[in-house]
Order: C-alpha cells, then structure tokens, then sequence
C-alpha cells in the first residue's frame, strides 16, 4: 500500500530586490551631477575630491569614474585626476540632426496612431515651465520635456522607433540642462510643443512632422547661440 505524498503549500518567495552597490550609488550621483552641470564641462576633479564630497571611500568612486569614462562624460589624466568631458558644436549638430529625423516620423506616425486622450495628456506638458535659476523648478520642467517627447515616440505605435527617441532623449538631456540655465526657453518650448499638439490633434502627420523638427531645430539654434557667447560655457568650437 502507497501512502499518499502530501504536497507542500509553501509559496516561493521572490528574491529581494539586490540593493545598489557602492559603485552603483557613486556613479548615478556623479553622472546626475554631470548631467545637471553641478558639475560643469570641463571641470577637473580627483577622486579624492569627489570621495569627500560623496562621503565615500575612494575604491567605489574610483570604479564610477571608471565606467563614465567609458560611456564619455569624464576623460582620465594618470596623476592629473579627471576631467568632465566638454561637448563640441559637431556633438550637438550630429545629435540634434539625429533626433529631428527621428522624432519627426515618430510625430507623422503618432498623427496616425496615438489616442486622443494621450494626446490630450501632451497638452498639460506643453503647460510646463520654470522659473530659471531654481534648480526643483528646472529639474520638473526638463522632466516634463523628456515626458513630451517621450510620449509622441511611444505614440508612433513603433517600438523600435520609441527605444530610438528615447536613447537620444537621454544622451541629449545634459544639453537641455545648459539651455534651460544659460537661457530662458519658457516661451519658446510652450509655443513650439502646443503646435506639434495642434497637428497631431487634427491627425495632420507631415505638419506634425515638420513641426517636430523646427522645435528641434529652434532648440539646437538657441542653445548653441547661447554657448558660444559664454565664454564659460566650456564649450568646444
């Protein structure tokens, strides 16, 4: 005679979420501080330095700085320590010629294919702005830009397309930092994304695309305008 095996009941728990390394937390609070210019294109710094500042010990910092040399944003000099890497006009030219082909068939195809009540969300971004010098109020307006154009590249109904725009989007999101604090884009940026909202209400695609690429264009126009007539900017001509 069999005895009859009793199942067990016992619910497998998930695996707790890994906490973040001391390497992970270096390198997101350096590269946020790049990305926002608290550190600024060209600044020099050392590892000892950024420790301090991050109440680290150097081993973690120094692996940070290791994989955002990789990725670009600092350049190492042995003995000399870092250097936050500067940006060139070709590097905004190059990106922004990218994102206007880009984004603008991604807002001829969100004409097409996004629903009205995203688009009726675009609305209250185009709304956003900032008080300039306030960093909570630029940080939520650039945020309120990224969520924009985000959600016209998820609109466009192609994925591969959405991943495109939005790997630009964050390569271009130190850029909007510098224009958002050497200049105030408030009326630009308002008037520029309430027109792309009017087209892609009407479902006019090529008048949404168009306008998607003037905004980009304006964007890549005053910014450089801006820079090259600061000579603090750091920037490379």
């Amino acid at each position: 005679m069999h005895s009859a095996t009793k199942k067990s009941t016992a619910t497998t728990r998930p695996p707790a979420p890994r906490a973040p390394s001391l390497t992970d937390q270096a390198y997101a609070i350096i590269r946020r501080k790049i990305i926002t210019c608290e550190l600024p294109l060209g600044l020099e710094v050392s590892e000892q330095e950024l420790a301090h500042r991050l109440e680290m010990s150097k081993t973690p910092v120094r692996e940070a700085l290791a994989r955002l040399a990789l990725e670009g944003f600092v350049k190492s000099f042995p003995r000399r320590g870092y250097r936050i890497t500067p940006v060139a006009v070709k590097d905004i030219n190059d990106l922004f010629a990218v994102r206007g082909a880009i984004e603008g068939a991604a807002a001829e195809l969100a004409a097409v294919n996004m629903p009205d009540e995203d688009i009726a969300a675009l609305q209250e971004l185009s709304d956003a702005s900032y008080t300039p010098g306030e960093t909570p109020s630029v940080e939520a307006f650039i945020q309120a830009n990224l969520d924009f154009h985000s959600a016209i590249a998820r609109g466009s109904g192609v994925g591969r397309l959405a991943k495109l725009v939005v790997a630009h989007l964050e390569e271009a999101t130190r850029l909007f930092y510098m224009g958002a604090n050497i200049r105030d884009v408030n009326p630009e940026t308002n008037q520029d994304h309430k027109r792309i909202v009017g087209f892609l209400k009407n479902r006019s695609g090529e008048k949404a695309r168009q306008a998607l690429i003037q905004h980009n264009e304006h964007t890549r126009q005053g910014l450089l305008t801006s820079l090259i007539s600061d000579p603090r900017s750091g920037l490379l001509l």
